[in-house]
């Protein structure tokens, strides 16, 4: 399967050497902003979201606060479960890099030498943002911008096809949606639990949690309070 792009009039080969022809005519400090952004700024970038996310959910009110944050921490495993099933289905498509074989590309990051297909950074970001975008509309269309940016960036450093960071788009929007139900609820019952102890601002803000509890223990009635006296 190594050979999937070796044909320059593929489609996935025209628009490769159209985004990294790019990285060609751009000035190198431009080239170096792109290396670091691609490489490392903008994961930064989606863990500062999802960050943000955490700390807007937990002073939802009530019960929903759990159960949201429930939902960012599993943005966060669904990235790292993605990553782990990338490991054989690399191996499994064994494609190299699209500088081995194609030359003239302007390479920004050296000393790639794994496989091509899947990318694991748009595996990751995609995970992570479709994670978040089943806990808030807003947050979630951000980081699906930012995933997008990403697979932009990795394919303008020269270091992955497109079709590679497609494939890092479906499987971490695969493994984020598929898992959710199972993985939701195993953590929403354990950050319930978080909220009422003593670690219980990690989950959900003071007042939201004094505004739960008055949910779950209400003030006795005019009424109920006279046939108590």
């Amino acid at each position: 399967m190594s050979g999937l792009s070796l044909d320059g009039s593929n489609p996935d080969v025209s628009l490769l050497r159209d985004i990294n022809g790019l990285a060609k005519d751009a000035p190198r400090w431009f080239d170096r902003v792109m290396e670091a952004v691609g490489e490392y700024g903008l994961i930064l970038l989606m863990v500062l979201i999802a960050g943000w996310c955490w700390w807007r959910v937990a002073r939802r009110s009530g019960t929903e606060a759990p159960a949201a944050v429930a939902g960012v921490i599993w943005s966060g495993l669904a990235a790292a479960i993605a990553l782990v099933l990338n490991v054989p289905l690399r191996n499994f498509v064994d494609r190299p890099r699209p500088f081995v074989d194609h030359q003239g590309l302007e390479v920004l990051v050296k000393g790639k030498t794994d496989f091509s297909f899947v990318s694991d950074h748009a595996t990751l970001v995609m995970a992570v943002a479709m994670g978040l975008f089943m806990v808030s509309r807003k947050w979630g269309l951000a980081a699906i911008a930012v995933a997008l940016a990403e697979g932009f960036c990795r394919v303008y450093m020269g270091v992955h096809y497109p079709t590679d960071v497609l494939g890092g788009f479906a499987l971490g929007t695969a493994v984020a949606l598929l898992l959710a139900p199972a993985a939701l609820a195993l953590l929403t019952p354990l950050t319930s639990a978080v909220a009422g102890s003593r670690l219980g601002v990690l989950v959900q803000a003071r007042g939201s949690r004094e505004g739960r509890r008055g949910e779950l223990y209400p003030e006795p009635s005019a009424t109920e309070k006279d046939l108590a006296a």
